[in-house]
């Protein structure tokens, strides 16, 4: 099964499409919780894993409606540190739908590039078996020079941890014995934002949840501050481009209200980063330094 799929439109369908790129403006980032694999599977009375594996199918799915629909970041929450505590069977079950979907991935490079899809995943990656970082890394390097859409696979994965390794990032910006250390006057909002794994990423615009849970369960809570949230009780096997399209017509209808949160949240982020030594050099070497850190870790993971 490709990472995106063929999938083919009705002619209501395509309209539907259409007239919501026409009509209003679309997201630019949209996170999924791809909630309710394991009820899926429940209600057909299937294995687990293949309820999981539905749910990829699905995601190819939807990754082929936000290309046609003009949306250049999506973020998937696709394994919490949290589901390490699931039985063995399951977590191994899951590293293995993992290990095959990114072998596939990689086997399909030249599609990706043809899209312009840059792979990045987001989490502590250290915490997986040696062979998956492997594909892990190697998928990220593969694609990191598209640009056209960014896909951000949170695996291994909570907000908690992120946050927990930001602030580890910066305790070690004064750890640098060949260059200037990091100074307290520099530690402000916006650099722990910026030692995130999403660094180069803008805050969601949107946050879609199916199964009908309405919580975020540790998901990017930092950068979902000013985001849309659509919760639908569909499955996430089951959802159609119908829900899809339901979701754009919701986050079109309230984001005004989110664009003028927005404005005044970057004001402030602004502000704080004024009153701290964000712009200085010293800050802007550290942030160099960790981008290249994080890429020499890949290059290491890849050729393990």
């Amino acid at each position: 099964m490709s990472w995106i799929s063929d999938y083919q439109y009705t002619c209501l369908q395509k309209l539907a499409l259409q007239t919501l790129q026409l009509t209003g403006r679309i997201p630019n980032h949209i996170a999924f919780v791809m909630d309710g694999n394991r009820r899926f599977a429940r209600s057909k009375q299937i294995d687990k894993i293949e309820g999981h594996s539905r749910g990829f199918s699905k995601l190819a799915d939807v990754l082929r409606w936000c290309v046609d629909m003009g949306i250049k970041e999506v973020t998937t929450f696709a394994f919490s540190i949290e589901n390490f505590k699931r039985s063995n069977e399951e977590v191994e079950g899951l590293f293995n739908l993992a290990r095959e979907k990114f072998a596939k991935l990689l086997e399909e490079t030249n599609r990706l590039d043809e899209h312009g899809i840059r792979i990045r995943v987001i989490g502590n990656i250290l915490l997986l078996p040696t062979d998956l970082q492997r594909l892990i890394a190697t998928a990220m390097l593969r694609t990191e020079r598209n640009d056209k859409l960014f896909l951000n696979v949170a695996f291994a994965y909570t907000s908690r941890d992120e946050m927990t390794q930001a602030v580890e990032a910066v305790l070690k910006g004064d750890d640098q014995s060949d260059d200037e250390p990091l100074h307290p006057t520099d530690i402000s909002e916006r650099l722990l934002e910026e030692c995130l794994y999403t660094r180069h990423s803008p805050p969601p615009d949107m946050v879609f949840r199916t199964s009908g849970e309405t919580r975020l369960s540790d998901f990017m809570m930092w950068q979902l501050s000013s985001s849309v949230l659509y919760f639908t009780d569909v499955l996430w096997p089951q959802i159609t481009i119908w829900n899809f399209l339901a979701s754009i017509v919701a986050y079109q209808c309230n984001r005004y209200r989110m664009e003028r949160y927005k404005r005044g949240e970057r004001l402030h982020s602004a502000q704080l980063a004024k009153s701290s030594d964000f712009y200085s050099l010293r800050v802007q070497k550290f942030l160099h330094r960790l981008d290249a850190n994080r890429r020499k870790l890949l290059i290491a993971l890849a050729s393990n």
